[in-house]
Formats: C-alpha cells, structure tokens, sequence
C-alpha cells in the first residue's frame, strides 16, 4: 500500500515537530543545491525556525550578492508598475531593504568575531574562514607596509646625525688646527718684540770691562814712556 496524502497543518507534539523541521529542512537545502547544480541557476534560501534560527543556503556567489540583485530587480519593476502616488511605499520598502542589509552585515559581523557560528554549515564555515584568512594578510601586508616606512624614515634620520656630527667634528678639527698656529705665532714672535734682562744687560757688563781694559792698557803706556828716574821720584 503507498502512503496517503499528509493533510497539511501544524504538528502540535512539539518533539514531532522539531523531527520533521530538521527531516525536511535537510531535504529543502538539498533540493536547492540540486537545482544550481544541474540547471546552473543561483539559488538564495533563508529559513527562519521557530526559535528564531536561521538556516541559509546560496550557490558560489555569496548571498549578498543575490539580495541585492533580488533587491534591485525587485525595486526596478516596483517602480515600473507604481504610480506616482506610490511614492512612499517605495520609500518604505527602500527603507524595509536598508534594514535587511544591515541585518545581514551585523550577522556577518558576529560570525567574523566568532560568535553564532552554531548555525553554520561546514561550508559556510569555510566561507567565513576564507574571508578571515583575506583580512588577516591584508592587515598583515598594511603592517609590513607601515614598519618598513617607519624602519626607512629611521635610516634617514640617523643619516642625517651622522652627517652632522661629521660636520662638527671637522669644524672642531680646523678649530683646533687655527689656534695651534695661532700659538705658534706668538712663540716665534715673541723673543723678537720683548727682550729679556740677560739679552740687554749682557752688553752693558762687556762694554764696562772693555773700558777698564783699555784704561789699564793706557796706563800701563803711559808709565813705559816715562822714565825711570822721574818715576822713582814721584815714588818718594
């Protein structure tokens, strides 16, 4: 005997109705998986339980992508078939969009800090995996980029110390070279211009003696040209 036609309506046992949402949740994310597959159709599927968890599915391209195709399809043919009249529903359906990507984006957010990743399915998981590994080498790359500026503005500094001490140390150089011949001016220069005691007074001693000599020389003549007997009378 084949089953009879399952009438359609709430399962009241609450166990029997976890049962057959996780039965038939398996089999709808399948289902859609088979549909991209065979018939290469991008498929977006989000399912809420009735706890308020959600359970999605989305072909290659990421779901945000097909929202907002979705929403702009969506958007396009609301604008077509509205009247002018319209206007502030279209507002408010722009404004109901907002919220869902913003919805989706805080979603996103938790799951990139690691939080709500229960609800994920292994290749979810890996999605959000991916995108962390692509954050990390481009904050990676941008560290890199910021340590070796900083390392070269480094170089550049000391380069330019070195260069002025450099500087310095010649100017100090020439500095000390100016005052040795300086000083040795002066040491050349002096014993011409200030002469001393023993230099002046040398010549004055050897002028005196010179003249006592030459005034016993004049008196030793002076007595051999005067004779003798007049000499012994000027003894007596």
């Amino acid at each position: 005997m084949g089953r009879g036609r399952v009438q359609l309506k709430r399962i009241e046992n609450k166990i029997s109705r976890q049962v057959t949402f996780s039965k038939r949740r398996t089999g709808f994310l399948k289902k859609a998986h088979e549909i991209s597959v065979l018939c290469d159709a991008e498929v977006a599927l989000i399912v809420f339980s009735s706890k308020g968890k959600l359970f999605e599915y989305s072909t290659h391209s990421s779901m945000d992508t097909i929202l907002e195709r979705y929403e702009r399809y969506a958007y396009a043919e609301k604008m077509l078939t509205a009247p002018e009249t319209e206007t502030q529903a279209s507002w408010t359906l722009e404004s109901s969009k907002l919220k869902a990507k913003i919805e989706v984006l805080e979603r996103n957010i938790r799951h990139y800090v690691g939080e709500d990743l229960e609800q994920l399915n292994l290749r979810e998981l890996q999605y959000v995996e991916q995108q962390l590994e692509t954050a990390l080498k481009r904050i990676r790359t941008k560290k890199n980029q910021l340590m070796h500026e900083s390392i070269s503005e480094l170089h550049k500094k000391e380069k330019e110390l070195r260069d002025k001490n450099n500087s310095l140390s010649k100017k100090l150089k020439e500095n000390e070279k100016n005052s040795e011949q300086q000083d040795s001016m002066l040491q050349v220069l002096q014993p011409h211009s200030v002469p001393s005691f023993a230099t002046t007074s040398a010549p004055i001693f050897m002028g005196a003696a010179m003249r006592e000599e030459e005034l016993a020389q004049t008196h030793s003549v002076s007595t051999s040209m005067i004779p003798l007997w007049m000499i012994r009378h000027i003894n007596q």
